[in-house]
């Protein structure tokens, strides 16, 4: 599965942004599929994911924030992003993994979009 992230770009902090992975190749409805975030300097981290049936799971940093849904009749996967934080600034990466279970260890997923930078201005 081929994965194409989108909807990044400069925001000030408080604002909203929605983040879009729209898959190829293969339909998302057996997969797993995550975002994580890496910030300049840092390792790469978990943000959100979200399991075949809909599950969901966040970092503790992003909780009540943001929003992982997806769309499987669209191949697309959301991230829903408000109350934006300076600290929130970062490449942000959907990811997935061919499995009922999602995982926060990036190691675990094998299928990875390019990357879609977010900054946000204090």
């Amino acid at each position: 599965v081929q994965l194409q992230a989108s909807g990044g770009g400069l925001v000030q902090a408080g604002g909203s942004l929605r983040l879009s992975c729209a898959a190829s190749g293969r339909t998302i409805s057996g997969y797993a599929m995550g975002w994580f975030r890496q910030a300049p300097g840092k390792e790469r981290e978990f943000v959100a994911a979200i399991s075949w049936s809909g599950g969901t799971y966040y970092a503790d940093s992003v909780k009540g924030r943001f929003t992982i849904s997806r769309d499987n009749a669209k191949n697309t996967v959301y991230l829903q992003m408000n109350s934006l934080k300076p600290e929130d600034t970062a490449v942000y990466y959907c990811a997935a993994r061919e499995t009922y279970y999602t995982d926060r260890n990036p190691e675990s997923y094998a299928y990875w979009g390019q990357g879609t930078l977010v900054t946000v201005s204090s």
